[in-house]
């Protein structure tokens, strides 16, 4: 994993940030938008990214730390190309979304909130997103597919393994 950090960390991006940072520098409330925009250029906001916020901003670690923790648009670590959003909501459960889950884990091998080796594939278990009808429902980035089972997710992986 810090392989896949330290990849993003390039000075280009923190000049990009810098430049984002100086566009709010002084204004009221500017460390949401700064992160925001971290979090778009890095693919992340991993702990040397909230260091040169809160160096940039002289706002405590800990403030930084707090924001990216607890909301869900912010992630530590770099997500994959492929973020597959297994729904893991009522409908979904009780039609068997956790065999899904698993499947899909056997087959890029990473482990629930994790990104595989290769940077390729990040594994999320969702809570509902509303296509319960659908149900058990998986997302792959902007992709849906619903109604499956087990046997369906070796085809639709394939198509993102190549």
């Amino acid at each position: 994993m810090e392989e896949l950090v330290s990849k993003v960390l390039t000075e280009e991006n923190f000049q990009q940030l810098d430049q984002q940072i100086e566009k709010v520098k002084g204004t009221k409330g500017p460390l949401m938008p700064v992160l925001t925009q971290a979090q778009k250029i890095f693919g992340c906001v991993p702990y040397e990214v909230q260091k040169h916020v809160s160096d940039a901003l002289k706002v405590p670690m800990s403030d930084i730390y707090g924001v990216v923790t607890f909301y869900s648009q912010f992630s530590l670590v770099p997500k994959g190309e492929f973020v597959i959003g297994v729904c893991m909501g009522t409908a979904c459960y009780v039609k068997n979304s956790q065999p899904i889950l698993d499947k899909i884990s056997e087959i890029i091998d990473t482990k629930t909130g994790e990104t595989s080796e290769d940077g390729r594939f990040t594994l999320e278990a969702t809570r509902c997103i509303g296509a319960c009808g659908l149900a058990p429902v998986i997302t792959i980035n902007e992709d849906v597919y619903g109604k499956l089972e087990v046997k369906d997710i070796p085809g639709i992986m394939e198509k993102y393994q190549k």
